[in-house]
């Protein structure tokens, strides 16, 4: 399979396990297979959001990705800048904590970690869900940068280094993935590079051996996040089973999905998405005119990301 095809695979199945877990945010694990008994789940909508809608998650990557593309690389005042201009045209959801950060008025440089002072409280998914775009980018630069880059784009948002070491970690696994690689065998060797003061923790819930019911956090946090989609993926053998079963886990559906499918997106590809799932997929862009993204904005997106190394 082509790397380009993996890595529309990996932004396109975020957005589609983002639209996908969005009605069943909230409510209980078993919900999302009571609603689809047959085992054949649509992008049904509710809660708020339309079939095929996506969140804060997709709305955020998309942002991150062009302006990776625009700047010609990591420009972490412009990624603000544009997170700020989004969370200030009020979208239907964003997270608490980046809510804070972003219209907190305080510089780029200084927001997560001020808050991450008062607060102390910082460690949220919000900075793993976002991570496709970025993920595909920096795939060819090699683990040191995109782990490295993973972690500065946490840092805008979350003060908590433990978020950043886990979007570190995603990133990674993406992009042993898009080489043609195995995400399970690189373990070992990516958590060699989590910080030390992390890396046991991350080891915990990464282990073969760990469930989503051994989180003792609830999955809005960000290991037991990472940790379930690398389960769903574990435990499946397709892109759509991966990511149905992160839906039916229950709790922040729309993140864990959305995470599960950019894995599930890159060790599948792009084929390996349901067709009735991306017809009707489209991603809102608050505060940018009245931009409305599809699954070919999505397709286009992540292969101008793959080739721009």
């Amino acid at each position: 399979m082509r790397a380009t095809e993996r890595s529309v695979g990996a932004v396109l199945g975020s957005a589609v396990g983002d639209a996908l877990g969005a009605p069943f945010e909230f409510r209980l694990p078993g919900v999302f297979r009571e609603h689809f008994p047959d085992g054949v789940g649509e992008l049904c909508g509710g809660g708020g959001w339309d079939p095929g809608e996506a969140t804060d998650d997709t709305q955020m990557a998309v942002l991150v990705g062009e302006s990776l593309l625009e700047r010609g690389g990591l420009d972490l005042p412009d990624i603000f800048d544009r997170f700020r201009r989004w969370a200030a045209a009020d979208p239907k959801d964003i997270g608490l904590q980046t809510e804070q950060v972003l219209l907190g008025g305080d510089p780029w440089d200084l927001a997560a970690s001020m808050h991450f002072q008062i607060n102390a409280r910082a460690a949220g998914n919000g900075s793993l869900m976002r991570a496709s775009a970025s993920a595909v980018y920096f795939a060819a630069r090699g683990r040191a940068e995109t782990m490295d880059a993973a972690r500065r784009i946490s840092a805008l948002t979350h003060g908590d280094g433990a978020a950043g070491e886990g979007t570190a970690i995603l990133h990674e696994l993406i992009r042993v993935t898009l080489l043609g690689g195995d995400p399970f065998a690189a373990l070992p060797a990516t958590l060699a590079e989590v910080a030390p003061q992390h890396r046991d923790r991350w080891a915990t819930v990464l282990s073969p051996g760990w469930h989503p019911d051994d989180a003792t956090e609830f999955n809005g946090a960000v290991w037991p996040c990472l940790g379930s989609a690398v389960w769903a993926l574990r435990t499946t053998g397709s892109f759509e089973e991966a990511v149905a079963a992160a839906v039916d886990l229950g709790g922040d559906t729309d993140t864990v999905a959305a995470v599960t499918g950019m894995l599930a997106g890159a060790v599948h590809g792009a084929g390996g998405i349901p067709a009735r799932w991306t017809a009707t997929l489209h991603v809102p862009l608050p505060g940018f005119g009245e931009r409305v993204l599809d699954a070919d904005d999505l397709r286009d997106l992540a292969t101008a990301l793959a080739s721009s190394a």
